[in-house]
């Protein structure tokens, strides 16, 4: 299937209801290097700044936290119900340890705007620049937040993402 460019609030509900029940995948690459898809829950999508933002959170142990870090950029899809097994496989195994695109047979395409690629398999794909991250800090959140997300102290750290191309399968 083709590609079809859209406009990001086109695919906002459908994106929302795939995060809310199931996940989505976040996928990452350093320059040159292999790209990497974690699986991802929390995060929303909206207009900041008066301009159209998918804001994620990583964690600074997770192998994708570095990947954005060198780049600046990342890549949103949203798999089909078909997936939903790979979306748990990417959220249970690192990428420091596994090529999840060959395990998965997950097609790499090239981003038009960012140099991360989407994924071919997935209905709706985000390309993002990073134009703003900050870190969670412990102080200023609910308790029982922490208690139930933070036990370890691994807080995320939050990726504010332009989205500069939005396409779905058409």
């Amino acid at each position: 299937m083709a590609l079809i460019e859209i406009d990001y609030k086109e695919a906002m509900a459908q994106t929302a209801e795939s995060l809310a029940s199931g996940g989505i995948l976040l996928t990452s690459q350093k320059a040159k290097g292999k790209p990497n898809s974690m699986a991802i829950g929390w995060g929303t999508i909206g207009s900041i700044w008066s301009r159209p933002v998918f804001i994620v959170l990583v964690r600074p142990s997770r192998y994708t936290f570095g990947l954005i870090e060198s780049s600046g950029e990342f890549t949103v899809n949203v798999p089909p119900d078909e997936l939903k097994d790979t979306v748990m496989y990417c959220g249970s195994v690192s990428g420091r340890d596994h090529d999840k695109f060959a395990e998965k047979n997950l097609t790499p395409l090239p981003g038009k705007v960012v140099a991360c690629p989407i994924i071919k398999e997935c209905v709706i794909n985000y390309e993002c620049k990073v134009i703003h991250s900050n870190d969670l800090v412990n102080a200023n959140l609910d308790p029982e937040i922490v208690a139930a997300a933070y036990p370890k102290g691994d807080f995320h750290r939050v990726y504010f993402g332009q989205i500069l191309r939005a396409t779905r399968q058409g």
